[in-house]
């Protein structure tokens, strides 16, 4: 018996600008239970076909067929900021249009599934960035979707929050879709790959493991390449024949005519090669020039059980020096940090006069609200206009990009100007929070030899081992262990 077919594009095609198209005839069709990958470069779409799937948005062509009757549910990659003031069990009533008598038991089930355990009267904006992660998944898992829809899910979980994630992806029976630029976490469960192309705008199917669909798309990248050099070197021989005889008159004339007719057909011939995403440029982040002790942290305040308990500790951070942070999920990372920026830590003390570069998980230092442009002006100092635009290429932040307004741009934009910014910005302290989060994971070899060339005093929590490995730190400080 053929198995049921739960989800199908037939040549569907969508663009939201006149004449901009992200899709063109997108054919692929899903069976009830698989576990999929959305795959491609930076706006080639993924979002877009989890928005055609919801019914957020209507194809421009084609026909999108989902089995009667079948729930969606998605995990978005960020909380709505209007949302914060909520309490954790207002916010899972929302998922729902009538709020069930049992809502109680089916949040602690859902949030049990994402091992996820937290009075349900906290307010959603005093979660940590890994609590939020859960929330967002407890809350698309309380319909108990047919189809789960998960948008960059790894993002802010500790080593036990994904580990914990990837268990209940391989036992959930239902059909997953999934985007993320996690490939460990990614080949755990994936059965096979849709690959979206920026460039022609069209859809692949691929079966297989992750690190196998790479693989062979990468192959076939080479082949691509092969079959075009050698037909590149036909094509120049025989343009040079073409001009030799095309001299001649009479039959060579008409020879020449022949070739030429024949290396345009050649030309024609010669593979679309796929073009990856283009990777930032490599840059420096500019340290301000200052000496002494820059940081100074003699107690921190971490959250056990719920509750606030101050600790000791004596850290001296210096120019060039690294600290990472470390700890569980909801443990007090980024409030340490946020504290420290926003100098309320009554036990840490920060250097008069020091420029502190804040990268935050959540955009926080970012106004939505400005355009792109001013919002890198605002931190250039004595950087003219051309200098400011300059940088902001590096980090493909280009053209029309400038005048769009933050709120806009897509979570990986968003962390590409607060690279861009940090680099005009020339800080004495760089402090990171999650600084891979929603990065294109191209990007990443370029920001870690920027991070870790970086001269000035640094503070990083990430829970990316692949990053951290890359940068020379000489500090530690382990919330759980304190």
């Amino acid at each position: 018996m053929a198995e049921e077919v739960i989800l199908r594009f037939d040549e569907v095609s969508f663009e939201y600008l006149h004449k901009k198209p992200i899709l063109d005839e997108a054919s692929f069709s899903m069976r009830k239970g698989a576990k999929i990958t959305l795959m491609g470069q930076n706006g080639a779409g993924k979002s877009t076909i989890f928005n055609l799937i919801k019914g957020d948005i209507k194809p421009k062509d084609g026909k999108i067929s989902i089995n009667k009757d079948a729930t969606i549910g998605t995990a978005q990659q960020v909380i709505d900021r209007a949302d914060f003031t909520l309490t954790i069990e207002e916010y899972f009533s929302k998922a729902f249009e009538i709020v069930p008598a049992n809502i109680k038991s089916k949040i602690s089930k859902s949030m049990e599934a994402v091992n996820f355990n937290i009075p349900t009267d906290r307010k959603v904006g005093d979660l940590s960035g890994g609590q939020q992660a859960r929330l967002l998944l407890s809350f698309a898992l309380i319909q108990g979707p047919d189809i789960l829809l998960l948008d960059e899910p790894t993002n802010n979980l500790d080593k036990a929050g994904i580990d914990h994630l990837i268990e209940f992806l391989i036992m959930y029976d239902k059909t997953v879709i999934v985007i993320s630029h996690d490939a460990d976490f990614l080949n755990c469960f994936t059965e096979g790959v849709i690959y979206l192309d920026v460039f022609t705008h069209k859809v692949e199917t691929y079966v297989g493991d992750y690190y196998s669909v790479v693989e062979e798309i990468n192959n076939r990248v080479e082949r691509e390449k092969m079959k075009n050099a050698r037909l590149e070197k036909i094509i120049k021989d025989r343009k040079e024949k073409v001009n030799f005889f095309a001299q001649k008159g009479g039959k060579m004339r008409k020879l020449a005519k022949k070739m030429k007719d024949e290396t345009e057909e050649m030309e024609d011939n010669k593979v679309d090669v796929r073009r990856e995403d283009r990777t930032i440029r490599n840059f420096s982040i500019p340290a301000q020039d200052i000496t002494g002790e820059i940081v100074k942290i003699k107690s921190i305040k971490i959250i056990h059980n719920h509750e606030p308990v101050i600790k000791e500790v004596d850290k001296v951070l210096r120019k060039r020096s690294r600290m990472l942070i470390e700890g569980p999920n909801g443990i007090g990372k980024s409030t340490l940090l946020r504290s420290l920026v926003s100098k309320k830590n009554e036990g840490a003390e920060i250097l008069d006069g020091v420029r502190v570069g804040y990268y935050s998980q959540d955009f926080s230092t970012l106004n939505f609200d400005d355009n792109v442009f001013d919002s890198l002006r605002e931190v250039a100092d004595g950087i003219d206009d051309p200098e400011i635009r300059s940088i902001a290429a590096g980090f493909l932040i280009t053209g029309d990009l400038l005048g769009h307004r933050v709120s806009d741009l897509s979570e990986g934009q968003k962390g590409l100007l607060s690279f861009a910014r940090l680099v005009l910005m020339r800080p004495g302290l760089l402090i990171l929070d999650e600084p891979t989060n929603h990065i294109n994971f191209r990007h990443i070899p370029v920001i870690a030899e920027a991070v870790n060339n970086y001269e000035g005093a640094m503070i990083l929590v990430s829970h990316m081992p692949e990053f951290v490995s890359e940068i020379k730190v000489d500090e530690y400080i382990d919330l759980g262990k304190v």
